[in-house]
């Protein structure tokens, strides 16, 4: 009985190892493709999103969505002009949305707080 349990196991071994090897699909929405040339402004120095917008241009993009929320909003007013004005001359801002989103607060009240979302596309 012992050479059949070890000839199961390897049986095992070898079906974990297939299932590993084939990429698993996964199911892509509108929201995820957009995702993927969107740059989230938060805290570090400007320079570092203008860095990551160039990066999405010379890429191949033709469009780039710079999103913020709050106090991180003139960061990404200023990431965008330093963009358009110094490094990227051909970029146009194509539209600007902004929004208040309600957050829940630890204590359980809510807080709201100010987004926005700039659209640039390359000429």
């Amino acid at each position: 009985m012992a050479p059949k349990k070890q000839k199961k196991a390897k049986e095992k071994k070898k079906e974990k190892a297939e299932e590993k090897e084939k990429p698993k699909q996964k199911k892509v929405t509108k929201e995820a493709v957009e995702a993927e040339n969107a740059v989230f402004i938060g805290r570090k120095p400007v320079m570092n999103y203008v860095v990551a917008c160039m990066t999405y241009f010379n890429a191949g993009e033709k469009a780039v969505v710079v999103k913020a929320r709050g106090r991180a909003i003139s960061r990404a007013v200023d990431t965008v002009e330093l963009l358009r004005r110094a490094f990227v001359k051909d970029v146009d801002v194509k539209s600007i949305d902004i929004g208040t989103e309600e957050l829940t607060r630890a204590e359980g009240g809510t807080r709201n707080v100010s987004t926005m979302e700039i659209t640039l596309v390359k000429a």
